[in-house]
């Protein structure tokens, strides 16, 4: 519990530096050089697979015997790694900053706020309006509070720091492999249908949070009917869950790598949307990632307590 409090405050106070090293960086370097040497001829989705269960395996396992020997050093020396660790693996912070900061861009210029939220998004932004560029970075923001927050601290409840670590590179080879495109779709279908089942329940949970903290519970039946319609089967119960809270639009055609992919509306008022919406957003982020922080270190403690 001392662990997950101090790498939550690191990552509210600090979000993620640019000049301290990042693992998940690490981890995209050991996808990119396995994509580029195994993504070629004959058992694409063979080795798609192969490297996708041998990676996660990879981090899970090298994080749990990192641990071991340093808990064998000293246990406060334990307590201190596990809380860089779990702080690596939450992105709450460095998110919103992200996000504020595509709202600021787009009022001064639209060719900057594009630039700005490219940084976020993986769709084509060359082409986005004003309208499309805010929505863009409020998708983003709903469906990274579960990648980037509640996702890795559910997975810390179910398996420890090692699972949290294995979550975040599943995560990772689903955004840098997990498309649907000429390249990627055979290779990466591994990575996306497990990064779809290890966000099964964090997705549905974290627009739980969203319209819990929104006081708001009505909005549950918002959130049941436009999730499912969603291309990805997680990716619409935290969008829905933020458009039914600020009553507007998400989702619709983006563009991928040049392709361009259909995907439906999440909500029905296509109005514009402001500033004010975006510090709503960040608000409902906030509180719902501090209500999972105290729902884990409360079940941390009783676990701690009643069961061991």
């Amino acid at each position: 519990m001392i662990s997950l409090l101090i790498g939550y405050l690191l990552d509210f106070f600090l979000g993620d530096p640019s000049w301290l090293p990042h693992p998940i960086v690490w981890f995209g370097k050991m996808i990119g050089r396995m994509e580029r040497w195994l993504n070629r001829g004959r058992w694409r989705k063979a080795k798609g697979a192969c490297t996708a269960l041998l990676l996660t395996a990879f981090v899970w396992a090298g994080t749990w015997g990192l641990l071991w020997c340093v808990d064998e050093i000293s246990f406060w020396a334990g307590i201190a790694l596990r809380a860089i660790l779990i702080f690596y693996c939450l992105a709450g912070t460095t998110l919103i900053r992200e996000v504020r900061a595509v709202f600021l861009a787009v009022d001064r210029s639209l060719d900057e706020g594009r630039r700005q939220v490219a940084r976020i998004v993986g769709r084509d932004t060359s082409q986005l309006s004003a309208q499309e560029v805010r929505t863009a970075a409020l998708e983003t923001l709903s469906e990274n509070l579960s990648d980037g927050v509640i996702a890795p601290l559910f997975w810390l409840l179910l398996s420890g720091v090692p699972g949290m670590m294995a979550y975040k590179m599943v995560n990772t080879m689903d955004s840098m492999i997990g498309y649907r495109t000429d390249r990627y779709r055979d290779f990466g279908c591994w990575a996306a249908h497990i990064d779809d089942i290890v966000n099964w329940v964090p997705a549905r949970l974290t627009a739980l949070l969203m319209v819990l903290v929104s006081g708001r519970l009505g909005l549950i039946s918002f959130v049941l009917r436009y999730g499912p319609q969603h291309a990805s089967p997680n990716s619409g119960y935290p969008e829905a869950a933020l458009a039914g809270i600020l009553d507007c639009r998400f989702g619709g055609p983006h563009y991928y790598f040049g392709q361009l992919f259909p995907k439906p509306y999440i909500g029905t008022n296509d109005r514009p949307l402001t500033t004010a919406d975006m510090h709503k957003a960040i608000r409902i982020n906030r509180f719902s990632e501090l209500l999972m922080i105290c729902t884990c270190a409360f079940l941390c403690f009783y676990i701690h307590n009643y069961i061991h």
